[in-house]
């Protein structure tokens, strides 16, 4: 009987030794769901870096504070005691800076600005 089970062993042992077992891999961290999104999403543009901040006085007396941004194609204006600043954009270099009633030429050495409700002015650094 023993002759019989010594050969069956060998026979049992070679043919799963033959198999080709894969190991488990353990990991403590899950696999991202977001994985695939993220690595096909767009870059990402930062804003503008401000170039320069003048505060202006204007021909009749007041006071307009400008941030002049990199890129030439936006501003922000703040006119008198206004606490929020506008934001202005011009098309292209040179252009001038519009919006909601806002229109501003110039170099932060010396500027024109038109407010809502006011006529065009200089205005100096």
């Amino acid at each position: 009987m023993k002759n019989r089970l010594l050969p069956a062993a060998a026979v049992a042992l070679l043919a799963l030794s033959a198999c080709k077992q894969k190991t488990e891999v353990v990991s403590a961290t899950a696999p991202d769901p977001q994985a695939e999104a993220l690595a096909n999403r767009p870059k990402v543009e930062l804003p503008p870096a401000i170039t320069a901040t003048r505060t202006f006085r204007c021909k009749d007396q007041s006071l307009a504070t400008v941030d002049f941004y990199a890129g030439n194609k936006q501003v922000t204006v703040k006119v008198g005691d206004a606490t929020i600043p506008v934001k202005l954009t011009a098309e292209s270099d040179g252009a001038p800076f519009k919006a909601d009633g806002f229109v501003l030429t110039g170099t932060p050495a010396a500027i024109t600005l038109t407010s809502p409700g006011k006529p065009e002015q200089a205005c100096k650094a």
